[in-house]
């Protein structure tokens, strides 16, 4: 399996071969190959800064001779006007690593952006946004990284660092009990040491996961009110298991789960309906 950095690494590569192709023809064709020069990133928009650290191996990868130096680091409030950093270097180098450097900063920063403001709700609680799945195809180790910059946690990576038995789990398997079951007994039979989390739909639901004596359980699409009634339920059997919910919650409703009790509030929109902060990579 392919550790965070590599697939951080073969993000970039994709990403180039993607862009330049066989080559930037426009700035081959205008600008020498002796040409110096010097770009800042300029912050146009109010928001968390997210993805520095990515840029700086943007930067590095297609050319070492390229001088970062930076003024604001991840995880910063920045406001318009504000100068993140100044890149020198071949003229090409800078025009060429330019637009791949904005997409990954401009989303990262969106991410981090949203999740300050989701995280922010919930002020004085603890209780933990939480991001999900939902993120954009080969970009999740960099979504999943800005959730954690502008203040999130990060839910399972992917499909293998944890067990998540949802509803279509429970139905093909034939029941919590022995979906639970078998996921016990292959973990054993694998040497695997992965936590349990089953998604539940109603209190009888919820029973059944407590009898099976999950890690985690995760309320799916219950109201406030009923998300409290659950809360009292779980603790009054496991005070340990965590509890999470999950389903439609809006920045709206945000902050009604987390008074219910909750550890864990997982919200997709951190990642799936995001706007990118707004920022340049001019000539200084």
């Amino acid at each position: 399996m392919d550790t965070k950095e590599q697939l951080i690494d073969r993000l970039i590569d994709l990403s180039f071969a993607e862009d330049i192709g066989d080559g930037d023809h426009t700035t081959l064709s205008t600008i020498g190959p002796d040409a110096m020069g010097r770009q800042h990133l300029l912050v146009k928009e109010e928001g968390i800064l997210a993805g520095v650290d990515i840029a700086r191996r943007v930067f590095a990868k297609f050319d070492p001779s390229l001088k970062m130096t930076i003024y604001i680091n991840d995880g910063a409030h920045v406001k318009p006007g504000d100068i993140a950093f100044v890149v020198e270097g071949p003229v090409r180098s800078l025009l060429q690593t330019e637009r791949l450097m904005l997409n990954i900063m401009q989303r990262m920063s969106g991410v981090a952006t949203m999740t300050h403001t989701y995280q922010s709700r919930l002020e004085g609680l603890s209780c933990h946004v939480l991001d999900t799945r939902k993120t954009t195809p080969g970009m999740r180790i960099l979504e999943k990284e800005a959730v954690r910059i502008g203040g999130g946690m990060n839910h399972r990576i992917g499909l293998f660092d944890m067990i998540l038995i949802k509803d279509n789990h429970v139905d093909f398997a034939g029941g919590i009990d022995k979906a639970v079951a078998r996921a016990k007994s292959y973990c054993k039979e694998k040497g695997k040491d992965l936590r349990i989390e089953v998604e539940v739909r109603n209190t009888d639901e919820i029973r059944q996961a407590l009898a099976a004596d999950v890690d985690r359980i995760m309320l799916d699409n219950f109201t406030p009110e009923a998300t409290a009634e659950a809360v009292k339920l779980i603790r009054s059997v496991n005070p340990n298991v965590e509890i999470e919910s999950s389903g439609g919650i809006t920045l709206d409703t945000l902050r009604a789960y987390g008074e219910a009790g909750v550890d864990f509030v997982s919200v997709g929109a951190l990642t799936h309906s995001v706007k990118g902060l707004d920022l340049s990579f001019k000539a200084c």
